[in-house]
């Protein structure tokens, strides 16, 4: 069966709706786990942006030592239900199949994670080209990726002023993105 464009135009706006929430989601948990400045304006925005259904979740779901439970939760809930809308408008006989849901649900985290890091990665490093520490996105977008390129630089320090770990980084996440099955059950 060949969707139509509509349905096609559809869902590319509820993946495109639901996952940018979700990365803004997994933005606002990454920043309480690197001690972020969330004085920063982006991180102002990621948690205004973020508060209408995080702050009423932490009423249910209370954060464990100093882990944000609320958002973890939310992120796989808000993907559930992307997923689960995309297979709902576009009538594919996998709607109620939840086991595939689940599926589904468990690689579009992992892919809207590897792009968050690939591409906060990038802004770091163009920031890092046009003025080292004038950005305010530079003093957030540094401990959020420092997890991910701190090992690279231990083992590829800088080479004549030139830090390659960015780059390597980056590739390593697209290969890992190259191999997650995201091929949806619609055509």
């Amino acid at each position: 069966m060949i969707a139509s464009r509509s349905i096609i135009a559809l869902v590319f706006v509820i993946n495109t709706l639901l996952g940018l929430f979700t990365a803004a989601v997994l933005l606002r948990f990454l920043m309480q786990q690197v001690r972020a400045d969330f004085y920063n304006p982006l991180a102002q925005a990621v948690v205004k942006i973020t508060n209408p259904l995080v702050l009423p979740l932490r009423r249910v779901i209370p954060a464990w030592g100093k882990v944000d439970m609320a958002s973890l939760v939310l992120v796989p809930v808000v993907q559930f239900a992307n997923v689960w809308l995309v297979l709902f408008v576009s009538d594919s006989p996998y709607v109620y199949a939840w086991g595939s849901i689940i599926f589904w649900t468990v690689f579009k985290v992992i892919f809207i994670l590897v792009n968050l890091y690939f591409f906060s990665i990038l802004m770091e490093a163009v920031i890092s080209w046009l003025g080292h520490g004038r950005s305010p996105l530079d003093g957030l977008l540094r401990p959020i990726n420092a997890p991910l390129l701190r090992p690279v630089r231990r083992i590829l320090p800088p080479t004549s002023g030139l830090d390659f770990s960015p780059l390597l980084v980056m590739l390593a996440l697209q290969v890992i993105n190259l191999l997650l099955p995201l091929a949806w059950p619609i055509v």
